[in-house]
């Protein structure tokens, strides 16, 4: 799944149909520009192992003891994603639950390089999740846009062009339904300067050359700015960057933690911003990793923005979603019809099915459709009509939506202002039981919860940090028009 802070990816064609040997056998490759299925001694790609990937990058497997947890917490039922291990993954996810129970803050952070003018079905998936997580827990988002990326990562772009895609990319993320009181879309670009740039610097002085090509693989022939990208996503996550949200007090807004939302190919940035966070004293960002969609062309590869035939996009015509799928569209089924009633399919490698896990919301429903086609009752072709049918609608929508998002919405979302968020309705703040020392009702005095003057001080705070949050943008916006 893409949108996910995602570092350019090579343009090469993407990852040939795995029943066709390829050249050489290599082992899988996951990182920030590169992912790729293993190639066995068969010659043939591989699906990508994700629990390889768990093990290698040091993260915990979200369980059925998280996800219960989750929905006892929040009061909402887990979304598809996590119900059916797309989102596979987490560092300190338990932080961020434990902060909302308690009611104390923190916020969502994502991101998008913009490499074109449209996005792409696997990029809109991360995005979408993040939507239902800030329905959720009522916090503010902030989404990245690394134009400044994509042009030190590519040979041919210009600043300008990456800057333009900036602005389409907005639209398109705009379009998902964000609600503007809670959610900043920045560029880098344009936002960098005053209390980003100096986490951005803070962050840069703790990370040496050797950490640096140990984490990425950078070599002499890289260009600094590459390396020094790593301190911009890095220091995005922490909240003393946003003092327009968050207020100028960098000692108590330190404490704010993140939650990142996606991809696993993204994970060796954090875990380096997780280690200088500590460094600063600043709060850990806790993330949640998603799995790629594939590719049209199947396992062990993913959708390519640079690549037509590999991607649906956001501005594709329903005629051409129909061909692409019909045309590109790797297929678990035999050979025949015949055959296919005779011994059935695959779902597991096969793309439209793989699709339908991603848009399909009833789980019986998906189920129902990948047993018929193990069994030969539902044909390849009838099973790529469904996944056609629910790719039309979707991206249907989007460009309805998207018809209606203007410049000056643009210009609203990616405008620096405080934001309005609720945050748990029903948390108690429950203040620790001292020992020796029983709990009073709410209201009244004693060690087990907040006193009246107690409340009425936490109101004071938040406004008093609301005012300090306008003033700073407010100092922003004026420099900006300076």
């Amino acid at each position: 799944m893409a949108s996910e802070l995602e570092a350019p990816a090579k343009e090469v064609p993407p990852a040939a149909d795995p029943n066709v040997p390829a050249t050489h056998p290599s082992k899988q490759t996951v990182d920030p520009w590169n992912v790729a299925g293993e190639v066995g001694e068969d010659g043939k790609v591989k699906a990508i192992d994700y629990n390889k990937l768990v093990e290698e990058f040091g993260t915990k497997l979200i369980d059925k003891e998280i996800l219960e947890r989750f929905e006892r917490v929040t009061g909402h039922k887990p979304h598809r994603f996590l119900r059916r291990q797309i989102v596979f993954s987490e560092r300190d996810l338990g932080v961020i639950l434990d902060r909302y129970e308690k009611g104390e803050p923190f916020f969502l952070y994502t991101g998008r390089g913009p490499s074109s003018d449209s996005m792409h079905i696997g990029h809109t998936q991360i995005f979408d999740f993040c939507k239902w997580l800030q329905d959720v827990f009522d916090v503010p988002l902030v989404i990245m846009l690394t134009d400044d990326e994509k042009f030190l990562f590519s040979e041919k772009r210009t600043v300008e062009e990456v800057i333009g895609y900036s602005r389409d990319n907005c639209r398109d993320i705009i379009s998902i339904g964000f609600d503007p009181n809670k959610t900043f879309i920045f560029s880098d670009y344009e936002f960098m300067g005053g209390a980003f740039y100096k986490n951005v610097t803070r962050f840069a002085k703790l990370v040496t050359y050797n950490q640096a090509k140990a984490t990425f693989g950078f070599d002499e022939s890289s260009n600094i700015g590459k390396i020094h990208f790593t301190s911009i996503q890095g220091a995005t996550a922490f909240a003393t960057t946003f003092p327009h949200i968050f207020g100028d007090d960098e000692k108590k807004v330190a404490s704010i933690p993140c939650l990142i939302p996606c991809a696993i190919d993204q994970d060796p940035y954090f875990r380096l911003t997780r280690d200088c966070a500590a460094r600063l004293k600043y709060a850990k960002p806790s993330l949640i990793h998603s799995r790629f969609l594939d590719a049209l062309q199947g396992p062990g590869s993913k959708m390519s923005a640079s690549i037509d035939s590999s991607a649906i996009f956001m501005k594709d015509t329903p005629k051409q979603i129909k061909d692409k799928i019909n045309k590109y569209a790797f297929s678990g089924g035999q050979v025949s019809a015949e055959e296919q009633r005779e011994k059935g399919g695959n779902p597991d490698i096969d793309v439209s099915y793989q699709y339908l896990q991603f848009f399909l919301e009833n789980d019986e429903e998906l189920a129902k459709i990948g047993q018929d086609y193990r069994e030969g009752k539902l044909l390849t072709g009838e099973l790529k009509a469904i996944c056609i049918k629910h790719l039309q609608e979707y991206v249907a929508a989007f460009q309805e939506r998207r018809s209606k998002a203007t410049d000056e919405t643009v210009k609203l979302f990616m405008s620096v202002r405080p934001l309005k968020w609720g945050g748990n309705p029903r948390a108690q703040r429950i203040v620790p039981v001292v020992e020796g020392t029983s709990a009073q009702p709410e209201g009244q005095a004693g060690e087990g919860k907040l006193t009246k003057n107690q409340l009425k001080k936490i109101e004071k705070e938040k406004q008093i940090a609301a005012k300090k949050a306008a003033k700073a943008a407010e100092k922003e916006a004026a420099k900006a028009s300076s």
